[in-house]
């Protein structure tokens, strides 16, 4: 017999286009062969690949869910309802048209242009309480926003939602790339509802922001105590050896309260926005890195199934069934010896027993290896080949402009204030004029030819900061602005200048910024 000639390696010149293939014709055949879409998560379409980044929200009820999304876009959208009590009440999708208006869940479940179809799953109930807003705002043209119904605490939690919502939680977030969780400072307590969601999330914890909001309302003795506890809190439930990030701040758009913590709120802002304002660029990553995550949950997913259907015996099923899901840890760790697939990757042992309850064990199909080996291939042959591709891709954004997130509170217009090296932005006169009377006193002592002093002589004088060779040589570099080799009036002042920012502790930049350059040797606009 001859042997079966191998399957020549698809060309991908697109990423996307990529993606959707080897999803199709590696990993889709055995997430249906193996009930993958039943017991664990529906199948995958063309727009959840093609889809924009989307950015969802988290929180207790009045934590500034609602106002954080309208503090991103600087604007009011159709639908946004702000107040103490639970406003909130639906899934909000805020996504950019060019004119204003609002799209009912129902609606969105059945249009095969957006990535919602498999939310009927979730059944009316559900769909009654999932809306779409749409607006123009600039933010919005490269970015979706996802705004929660606020979770419930005390004896509102008790009430029943009429849909699953930790599993609308888990499926959203699966989706999503940034999964923001807002806390309030004053309102720390993790209702019993906020604990499930929490834990329905966990598993992506890599998406996961953790925001302290309306920290200006407290002093920044208080602060301190509250972010304590507060990363008390959420170790226990997250079940992290790692500490979690928290990005303390105040979201809105008011006055602060107490002023004290200003420069630190300013600064974890400023963090928090750098890596939502990366999301376009990084988004077919995350897009990737979701698909291998999935191919190794189905391929586990398809071992446990098979071994399952392999230990019914011809009599006493329904009893052997029992006995399957009862010790379904055992299973766990047969297939984990067998197959050495780690403990950490296998689903959560609750959840999974209660799945396999309605499920028909006489149905489920035997261990297929060709099927199997199609998902090693795409993850050992495809993916590292279209990873290949993903350079190229953030260039060819970045050339187009399509890498960060533009307009709302993503435009930054900096106060003409700054410190250390960006101290005098904006400002019309060079800052470093400031002290130049007194760096001129003492360039006016140095030797000078034609006006301008050379490196040993500058050495001499630069040496006195106590500052290490390293740094007086990048000092030199950025002060010999036109590169002559010496240094005159204006570019002696500079580098007295950089000594003085560095020797107040802030970094001297690799380039000079444009509000330093000498004024004799700036371009005329």
């Amino acid at each position: 017999f001859r042997k079966k000639a191998a399957e020549p390696l698809a060309i991908y010149d697109d990423i996307t286009v990529g993606l959707k293939e080897i999803y199709k014709k590696s990993l889709l055949p055995l997430e249906k062969e193996y009930k993958y879409h039943e017991i664990q998560s529906p199948m995958m379409e063309d727009p959840d690949f093609d889809g924009k980044p989307l950015v969802m929200l988290i929180g207790q009820y009045s934590t500034g869910k609602t106002t954080f999304i309208r503090y991103l876009l600087e604007r009011d959208f159709p639908g946004m309802r702000i107040g103490p009590e639970p406003t909130t009440d639906n899934f909000h999708i805020i996504d950019f048209a060019e004119e204003e208006g609002k799209i009912p869940g129902n609606v969105l479940s059945v249009d095969s242009k957006k990535p919602f179809r498999h939310l009927q799953q979730f059944g009316g109930t559900f769909l009654s309480r999932f809306e779409a807003s749409q607006t123009d705002a600039e933010v919005l043209k490269s970015v979706t926003l996802l705004d929660t119904p606020g979770i419930l605490a005390g004896e509102k939690q008790l009430v029943n939602r009429g849909y699953d919502f930790a599993g609308v939680l888990k499926w959203f977030a699966e989706r999503a790339d940034r999964i923001i969780l807002l806390f309030d400072a004053h309102k720390l307590d993790i209702s019993d509802e906020f604990k499930s969601a929490i834990q329905a999330i966990r598993k992506n914890e890599d998406k996961i922001r953790i925001v302290l909001n309306k920290a200006d309302m407290m002093t920044h003795q208080q602060l301190m105590r509250v972010y304590g506890a507060l990363m008390w809190s959420l170790a226990r439930i997250l079940q992290n050896p790692e500490v979690s990030r928290i990005y303390v701040g105040s979201f809105w758009n008011q006055p602060l309260l107490y002023e004290g913590n200003r420069e630190l709120f300013e600064m974890e802002q400023d963090d928090l926005f750098d890596d939502l304002q990366a999301l376009p660029r990084f988004a077919m990553v995350r897009r990737l890195n979701d698909l291998i995550k999935r191919a190794k949950a189905a391929r586990i997913h398809s071992l446990i199934v098979s071994h399952l259907k392999s230990q019914l015996p011809m009599i006493g099923k329904d009893a052997k069934k029992k006995d399957l899901i009862k010790n379904l840890d055992v299973v766990f760790g047969t297939i984990q010896n067998q197959y050495g697939v780690p403990a950490a990757d296998f689903p959560d042992l609750e959840i999974m027993r209660e799945k396999l309850r309605k499920q028909d064990f006489t149905k489920f199909p035997n261990y297929d290896k060709a099927l199997i080996a199609k998902v090693d291939k795409m993850l050992s042959d495809d993916i590292p080949r279209i990873m290949n591709l993903l350079p190229g891709e953030e260039q060819e954004k970045n050339r187009m402009g399509l890498g960060t997130i533009k307009g709302g509170v993503f435009e930054k217009v900096a106060m003409p204030y700054g410190k250390g090296i960006d101290a005098g932005i904006g400002e019309k006169i060079w800052i470093v004029t400031r002290d130049k009377s007194k760096y001129d006193d003492i360039f006016n002592t140095l030797e000078q030819q034609n006006g301008k002093i050379t490196g040993r002589v500058a050495r001499d004088e630069l040496v006195k900061s106590k500052l290490s060779n390293n740094v007086l040589g990048k000092i030199w570099r950025l002060a010999d602005h036109d590169q002559d080799g010496l240094l005159d009036n204006e570019e002696f002042a500079l580098a007295m200048h950089l000594i003085k920012v560095k020797c107040e502790g802030s970094q001297i930049p690799e380039e000079l910024p444009a509000h330093l350059i000498p004024p004799s040797q700036r371009k005329e606009d």
